[in-house]
């Protein structure tokens, strides 16, 4: 299984539309070959480099099998999720997509746009934390899909 951003590629800087500093919307997502068996995914996107430990950016769970990608702004204020699909809340304490913010003087941080394909649907509430899903998908996932991007804050002189 395979997961890429038509709006950045692996190891790249996350362009600054889709950060605090920017729109702060969803990049576009993609992914393909999932394992036949696959009854839904889940989407985790953190940052294991924030100061206080990983920083949830974005929960999606219950995403359809049939789904393969994710428009712009999906995640947003209203989102746009495939019908069935719930989302969990970000270290903002928000539901939905919170773009990439560290702090400036912390220099680039990785930011993991994680994809889970399950053999089952989740029996998990809109709005739950990342150790919830990450409790909810153990030993459910078949396959896993990783796209990783960077970015920094420009820091004040």
């Amino acid at each position: 299984m395979e997961i890429r951003s038509p709006a950045f590629f692996i190891g790249n800087t996350i362009p600054f539309k889709y950060t605090c500093d920017g729109d702060n919307v969803s990049p576009p997502l993609q992914w393909e070959d999932p394992p036949s068996e696959t009854k839904s995914f889940a989407l985790i996107v953190d940052d294991p480099d924030a100061p206080n430990g990983t920083f949830t950016h974005w929960l999606v769970y219950n995403i359809p099998p049939d789904c393969r990608d994710f428009p712009e702004d999906v995640g947003g204020k209203q989102p746009k999720i495939p019908s069935g699909s719930l989302q969990g809340k970000n270290s903002f304490g928000e539901l939905g997509y919170g773009g990439p913010c560290p702090p400036p003087q912390h220099g680039a941080h990785r930011y993991f746009f994680r994809l889970f394909a399950l053999n089952q649907w989740l029996d998990v509430p809109v709005g739950a934390d990342t150790q919830q899903l990450l409790d909810a998908i153990e030993g459910s996932v078949i396959d896993k899909a990783e796209l990783m991007g960077r970015y920094a804050r420009e820091t004040e002189d």
